[in-house]
């Protein structure tokens, strides 16, 4: 004759069950939630617009055109690619005022990438912000090499026309990397995830236009 089955161990073992499966589910969300975090305190650099996910704005104020969101990392070889492909196109509708353009500074990549975004927020003060863009993809060093250094990032600063002593000052204090976390956990909030990622007008471009210079302007022009 068969043992009658035991309630009270059949519940231990359905609840001890239950909460592993919670433990694993609630260890797996704290790290997504922390990383949509931001710090409100947070010092923000020129031309930055907290309601525009902390990112670098160029012609804010106009109406009327399309918006391009750009999501990159200057680690990123691929942002690199797409620079070098759409920059040249970028800056004209930046100075013709055709577009508003939001660059937001990812650090997906590591520290490096934290203090070259740290060091781009700090030319935004000068009026720097797209030479030194330009400079840091066009000579891009390998991921975490140790290239980027403080040093070497004032060194790129003056470059390209930044003599300030508040811009070394800024670069080495790493005034803005509270504000570097801030575009980051924003890029979160919005579900970006890879590095270039853009929007034109708030809907997620075709990946397939990245580096297509064709493909890129008759998006943006459609909006």
């Amino acid at each position: 004759m068969s043992a009658k089955p035991q309630p009270g161990k059949d519940n231990f073992t359905r609840n001890l069950v239950i909460g592993v499966v919670l433990g694993v589910v609630l260890i797996m969300l704290v790290p997504t939630i922390i990383s949509k975090q931001t710090k409100l305190a947070a010092k923000i650099p020129a031309s930055v617009s907290a309601e525009r996910g902390y990112g670098v704005v160029f012609n804010g104020e106009l109406t009327g055109v399309p918006v391009l969101d750009i999501y990159e990392d200057f680690q990123c070889p691929s942002c690199a690619r797409f620079e070098g492909t759409q920059g040249q196109y970028l800056d004209s509708i930046i100075e013709d005022k055709k577009a508003t353009v939001v660059f937001h500074t990812l650090s997906f990549l590591g520290p490096e990438s934290v203090i070259a975004a740290n060091a781009a927020a700090c030319s935004a003060d000068e009026g720097k912000f797209l030479a030194l863009h330009k400079m840091l993809y066009q000579t891009q060093p390998r991921e975490n090499s140790g290239a980027w250094t403080n040093e070497a990032l004032v060194a790129a600063g003056e470059s390209v026309g930044i003599k300030s002593k508040e811009y070394e000052k800024c670069v080495n204090n790493g005034t803005y990397a509270d504000w570097v976390t801030n575009v980051q956990a924003s890029a979160a909030q919005s579900d970006v995830n890879s590095t270039p990622t853009v929007f034109i007008n708030g809907k997620e471009l075709d990946r397939n236009a990245y580096y297509d210079p064709a493909l890129f302007i008759a998006a943006v022009e459609r909006g």
